[in-house]
């Protein structure tokens, strides 16, 4: 009792103190900044934000995403409208209309639809210079709760997330901005109200882990799957996984990774069998990248590379074999 008397009698024999205080206070100009940037942001991009409701068939779900051109394309996440029946959108200004699918990339965890003609748009910006610990805003309907507003921070930058299809997603944007059930497909903002990624997922149990798929990736899926509605990829027909070398092989090769890609299937009729190579073979050069695992042979298999004759290098037992494989397009 004797420290809130105080307390209070200092207040009132001091009564303009904390007035002045108050216009002095370096703190509170900061956050004052802080609050302006959020504030900002959100009256930037947040009238380009839409909510989804997506009908898949008797099931139903729903998610976020933004208009980033002014004809009305809407990008979103795969997940949210994947075999999407019908797709209503909702903007913050209670305006509501049908979208289409337009296209979805399941292994980017992207999607594009459209429907928003009229809409208030904001374009993609890069996610090029991004910095640790800068400050984000998410914005999304989580849990039903529309046109939602978190800040946080770049946690860290470059990380890789396995999407559904089992490939992963390169150059993620972690966050601590909260995300939840909902949030899938709403846009990352910066500070200057740039739309910097696609949120996109979160850590089940965790707190502040949260992650988006960077807007330079989005920009390069979007363009394609309004051009062609899905993204083309090459394949050679393999399954594999990630082995060790035996430390003789790679010092008397000379290879450039300890580890490489165990073949443990060669599909009939693939590019892979028609070049040669066999179950129980280990990639550890293709068109002259060293490869370690699965994913950099994905990475390396673009739709540039249909058709197009490249150099594999295998060890087949203690043998070092040098193969040429002419990838397919991926329909």
């Amino acid at each position: 009792m004797a420290s809130i008397s105080w307390l209070a009698q200092d207040s009132l024999s001091n009564p303009t103190s904390s007035a002045d205080d108050l216009g002095h206070n370096p703190d509170l100009a900061i956050l004052d900044a802080y609050s302006q940037a959020v504030v900002g942001a959100v009256q930037r991009v947040g009238p380009a934000v839409v909510h989804l409701q997506v009908h898949q068939g008797r099931n139903g779900g729903t998610g976020s995403g933004f208009v980033f051109t002014p004809d009305g394309f809407i990008l979103t996440n795969s997940h949210v409208v994947h075999g999407a029946s019908e797709i209503i959108a909702s903007t913050s200004a209670g305006e509501h209309f049908g979208a289409e699918l337009v296209g979805d990339d399941p292994d980017t965890d992207l999607a594009v639809v459209r429907g928003g003609q009229g809409v208030v748009s904001v374009p993609l910006g890069t996610s090029r210079n991004l910095t640790v610990g800068q400050l984000v805003v998410a914005i999304g309907n989580p849990l039903g709760f529309q046109h939602t507003v978190t800040a946080g921070v770049v946690s860290a930058l470059g990380r890789t997330m396995r999407s559904r299809s089992g490939r992963l997603i390169d150059g993620v944007i972690q966050t601590d901005a909260a995300l939840n059930p909902g949030n899938s497909g709403g846009p990352l903002v910066d500070s200057r109200g740039q739309v910097i990624g696609v949120n996109t997922a979160t850590i089940m149990g965790a707190q502040g882990i949260c992650f988006a798929i960077g807007a330079d990736t989005a920009e390069f899926v979007a363009s394609h799957l309004i051009r062609d509605g899905r993204i083309r990829r090459s394949y050679i027909g393999v399954t594999g996984q990630g082995v060790s070398l035996h430390r003789r092989l790679v010092r008397y090769y000379d290879l450039p990774v300890e580890s490489g890609l165990l073949l443990l299937e060669v599909v009939a009729g693939s590019p892979a069998e028609r070049a040669g190579l066999r179950e129980r073979d280990v990639i550890v050069r293709f068109a002259g990248k060293p490869i370690g695992s699965v994913d950099d042979l994905h990475r390396m298999l673009t739709y540039e590379r249909t058709g197009v004759a490249c150099d594999v290098e295998v060890v087949r037992g203690t043998q070092l074999l040098k193969l040429t494989v002419r990838p397919q397009s991926r329909e």
